[in-house]
């Protein structure tokens, strides 16, 4: 467990809006010494705050206009399952966000593709990845919030 103050708080949220930011332009930001600045962030990535720095893509400029959310039941809860399961859904890249779920799903995939057509050739793929009891999709009409942005307000 790390303990955050406000000049962490603040780095985290510019770097979070833009990761491309040099440690001058950062401390700057922040009120910091580029010195004192590095030794932040060093800590941060150390820790593991930081997971990873990258560049967000544009959907719309790669012609991945299709945004499919897919509902996947199966009958078989047991280890072996899940790994094959896992193993094989990792692999399709297409596949962006993979979660296990509670409730009446139990797990939930975000794809993004071209199009309709797209999405039925990775669903091929995706059932025969291992034997599911029920898939079902949801195509996204409309993006209202997208961020990766994690909240940082609870931070002292």
């Amino acid at each position: 467990m790390v303990n955050f103050d406000k000049f962490d708080r603040k780095i985290l949220q510019h770097l979070q809006d833009d990761a491309s930011l040099s440690n001058a332009e950062l401390a700057e930001r922040v009120d910091l010494s580029p010195n004192a600045c590095w030794r932040r962030v060093k800590r941060l990535d150390e820790n593991h705050v930081i997971r990873k720095r990258v560049a967000l893509l544009s959907e719309t400029a790669l012609n991945l206009g299709v945004t499919v959310f897919v509902s996947v039941k199966t009958s078989q809860h047991n280890e072996a399952w899940l790994a094959d399961f896992a193993l094989g859904v990792k692999a399709l890249p297409e596949v962006v966000e993979f979660y296990r779920m509670s409730g009446e799903i139990d797990y939930l995939l975000k794809i993004v593709v071209r199009d309709i057509g797209d999405y039925d050739r990775v669903y091929k793929k995706l059932i025969a990845v291992a034997p599911l009891h029920d898939v079902s999709s949801s195509f996204a009409m409309e993006r209202i919030k997208s961020s990766t942005a994690l909240p940082l307000h609870h931070l002292t």
